[in-house]
């Protein structure tokens, strides 16, 4: 049975007293995950024309005022006149901002230098200037899992203090999408912010059977299977699947599932061995275990880079779609390009549930 989901039939009727504005809303995982915790998304912003034509399609979201525009441009005055429409008992703003250059952290602090930085892939400054013009009650900021490697302590610091400086009280979460309910294991962090103090941590939902056994309110991790079984049908065939009759296709046919390239190595056991262990990606030839959860949905893959369909195929747009637990109903626009990254980008919707139910919690 799919443990898939809709959205575009829900009626407006089921969100609390938060609203949320979502900056780099890209596809709209998380905003989606916003509105499924209870909190009314009244804005979203991206750069990207085609994550914009995304939001504006789907009817969970008519309620919204999307914004195609550059954060950095960007002034609490823009959201003035969509705050007092919506006139927000509580706001919170949620985003997950690009922040590649590490090393130059420490501009992210210093007012004087914020708009001067012309650096395009460091939007954390920004998205801290938003909250400090706007003052939501809390705020959530999801980034990726190498943010909290030791190479980049200082900036981890900076942004602490700088959160701490705008009067919010601070929680880290190091989250694996796995435990709230997400068939993928994907590792993502997320700084959560209040007004006021901070208790508790976000509500895992799902562990291993030893998880189980020591909190037997946990559920069992989620497969594939769950969540992609039945989308193998031919009504859903994409050319962009194939892989039969190219460079490395009878080599993925003869990886078992589950496994990658090194099945077919030495060090394997298997004959007339074609590839060596460690000189490959790790992702390299690597294919779904039906009864496993789905590894992490890239954004740019390369030709042989998988996750593959355990049938050795690549995998279409509604299997990565479910595998992110974006909502089945849930449309795309763009090419088929640009929806994979626009879905590869996402934070998946029911890991955004938990974290901004966690927010929610405490504000």
């Amino acid at each position: 049975m799919s443990k898939r989901y809709t959205v575009n039939d829900l009626t407006k009727d089921n969100f609390q007293n938060t609203q949320a504005i979502g900056f780099f809303s890209g596809a709209g995982g998380l905003d989606i995950g916003t509105q499924l915790a209870g909190a009314k998304v009244i804005s979203s912003m991206d750069f990207d024309a085609d994550s914009i034509a995304t939001l504006k399609a789907n009817n969970y979201f008519s309620h919204s005022a999307h914004i195609h525009a550059d954060i950095r441009e960007m002034a609490a005055k823009d959201y003035k006149e969509i705050i007092e429409l919506n006139n927000p008992e509580k706001l919170i703003l949620v985003g997950g901002p690009p922040c590649q250059p590490f090393s130059k952290a420490g501009y992210w602090v210093k007012n004087e230098n914020r708009k001067a930085n012309d650096d395009p892939r460091n939007m954390i400054g920004n998205y801290l200037r938003m909250i400090e013009e706007l003052q939501p009650n809390g705020f959530l900021l999801e980034n990726v899992e190498s943010i909290l490697h030791p190479t980049n302590k200082i900036a981890v610091e900076i942004l602490t203090e700088e959160i701490d400086r705008l009067g919010y009280h601070l929680h880290i979460e190091k989250a694996n999408a796995l435990d709230f309910g997400v068939p993928q294991k994907r590792k993502r962090v997320f700084f959560i912010a209040s007004k006021n103090e901070i208790v508790g941590t976000p509500t895992k939902t799902h562990g291993t059977p030893e998880d189980i056994i020591l909190n037997d309110k946990l559920v069992q991790y989620e497969s594939a299977l769950d969540w992609i079984g039945d989308l193998d049908v031919p009504e859903l065939f994409e050319k962009e699947e194939v892989t039969l009759g190219k460079t490395y296709s009878e080599d993925l046919h003869l990886v078992p599932p589950g496994k990658n390239y090194i099945a077919l190595t030495e060090r394997a056991g298997f004959p007339n061995a074609k590839f060596v262990a460690g000189t490959r990606f790790w992702s390299f030839l690597l294919k779904l275990h039906p009864d496993l959860p789905s590894w992490t949905i890239p954004a740019q893959p390369g030709p042989w880079v998988g996750p593959f369909h355990w049938t050795g195929r690549r995998l279409r747009v509604s299997e990565i779609a479910a595998l992110q637990t974006f909502p089945e109903d849930y449309i795309f626009k763009g090419s088929r390009r640009s929806v994979q990254r626009q879905i590869g980008n996402a934070v998946p919707s029911l890991m955004g549930k938990s974290m901004v139910e966690f927010l929610m919690q405490n504000i």
